[in-house]
């Protein structure tokens, strides 16, 4: 069955950096989108990047010069390089994408940055 396991998260100050990865097994990963969403607490889960299979990519503005998707297909990997992080960055990380009509959700990788 299709997977995505989150990892790379911890606890960084301000303006530190932190790469996450994201591991899919079970699904043909280079033909699929891949999304990076957050949700902080008390809040909804927002969509903070996303990378087709074509690699062309979107950010939300709040993120825009800061984080970079990528993807190594043939890995199965992808991957999200934050760097000037802000305390507002803080969150539950969480990659996704969709195969055969079902979107798939990875566990979760927690961020923490401190002011």
């Amino acid at each position: 069955q299709v997977q995505l396991v989150e990892s790379g998260g911890g606890l960084v100050q301000a303006g530190g950096s932190l790469r996450l990865s994201c591991a899919a097994s079970g699904m043909i990963f280079s033909i699929s989108t891949m999304y990076w969403y957050r949700q902080a607490p008390g809040k909804q889960r927002e969509l903070v990047a996303a990378i087709t299979s074509g690699g062309n990519t979107n950010y939300t503005d709040s993120v825009k010069g800061r984080f970079t998707i990528s993807r190594d297909n043939a890995k199965k990997t992808g991957y999200l390089q934050m760097n000037s992080l802000k305390p507002e960055d803080t969150a539950v990380y969480y990659c996704s994408a969709p195969w055969w009509g079902v979107r798939y959700w990875g566990q979760g990788t927690q961020v923490t940055v401190s002011s």
